[in-house]
């Protein structure tokens, strides 16, 4: 066991209250202005970047780094609020998929804004160009450090199936 030194124990304390406070601000804007968790704007953000609006299910959880489970969950809610549709998949009768409708793409568009705003107030402009380039080379290394795990946990997953 390798324990945390008082240093180490300090970034760490520091780094995961500065993620939470971050992550739970954009989620509470976003549902004041938005009436929408971040989780739904994020599926939105990516089908909106997708080739035609529209991914496989599989795609999206991929995309989103989710369960399979919570994102089915979350589009079936997007599904109510006509802002996704669900349609099947041409080449896999088991697959699906889910595409951004002109609804669900105003209210991304419409939500944007105040999104946008909220992550340069709290990130871009209280940090220095020199602490951005530093935030983006240690977040580079910590998403590497995870990557192989992480595909390790999408293939177990998908074995379910």
């Amino acid at each position: 066991m390798r324990w945390l030194n008082a240093e180490e124990q300090q970034v760490w304390r520091a780094f995961m209250t500065a993620v939470t406070k971050f992550t739970d601000h954009l989620d509470r804007q976003l549902q004041r202005d938005s009436g929408m968790p971040m989780a739904y704007y994020e599926i939105l953000v990516a089908l909106s970047e997708a080739p035609g609006r529209a991914l496989r299910m599989s795609e999206l959880a991929s995309v989103c780094h989710s369960s399979r489970s919570r994102l089915s969950h979350a589009v079936a809610r997007l599904e109510k609020e006509g802002w996704v549709e669900r349609r099947a998949c041409p080449s896999d009768r088991r697959g699906s998929i889910a595409a951004l409708t002109e609804i669900g793409f105003g209210v991304l568009e419409a939500a944007a804004a105040g999104h946008v705003t909220a992550v340069r107030e709290h990130l871009f402009d209280v940090l220095t160009p020199a602490q951005l380039r530093s935030l983006a080379e240690i977040s580079r290394a910590v998403d590497a450090g995870l990557t192989t795990e992480c595909a390790n946990v999408r293939r177990e997953e998908f074995a379910d199936l």
